[in-house]
């Protein structure tokens, strides 16, 4: 690893959703930029940021920027930051490649913590529509036929699961990926 430090993708959860706590993502970038970051770049409106950081890793990092967001924006923002080794496999191991050619009907959540054996069983219980999910470490890969908006499923993954995540479609995983990509090549 060079001096360049590492690049992370930092996803938040709950902003510019329904016209709900608004961040502008210029805003953002500056943000970031403030707290000494550097390559700072962000995708679509919902809060997705890659960056370079020289220290930190991705836990003691989140934990700077939830604080700090929060202070400067006024509310809190679930925030899962994660390197490009981690975007990397989340690719590479996506358990419905069949699918990756309809990204708006697979979506990978990034979830806080690996959830254990019964948290997935309690959800299996629940998935009796036309979804299919998969758990691998700390992502939930969902495919939901229908698209994630009619999905009820979908709906209760955050109730039944319990484990705090934010879901991001194969769209936007990828164009992350290269991103952070191209950040990484820099």
């Amino acid at each position: 690893m060079s001096d360049q430090g590492t690049v992370f993708v930092a996803l938040f959860s709950g902003i510019n959703v329904g016209g709900n706590r608004v961040v502008k993502m210029a805003e953002l970038r500056s943000f970031f930029e403030g707290l000494g970051f550097s390559d700072v770049a962000t995708y679509v409106q919902s809060g997705n940021t890659v960056f370079r950081s020289q220290k930190g890793d991705a836990a003691t990092l989140t934990k700077m920027i939830e604080a700090a967001f929060e202070k400067r924006w006024g509310f809190y923002s679930r925030i899962m930051v994660r390197d490009l080794g981690w975007f990397e496999r989340l690719v590479t191991e996506n358990p419905y490649p069949e699918i990756a050619g309809e990204p708006t009907k697979l979506h990978a959540y990034a979830l806080e913590r690996e959830p254990t054996s019964e948290e997935i069983a309690r959800l299996a219980e629940k998935c009796t529509g036309p979804e299919r999910f998969e758990v691998k470490g700390d992502v939930l890969y969902l495919h939901a036929p229908e698209g994630i908006g009619k999905s009820v499923f979908a709906n209760l993954i955050p109730r039944t699961l319990k484990v705090p995540g934010t879901a991001r479609n194969w769209r936007t995983v990828l164009t992350l990926l290269e991103m952070a990509g191209q950040a990484g090549g820099r």
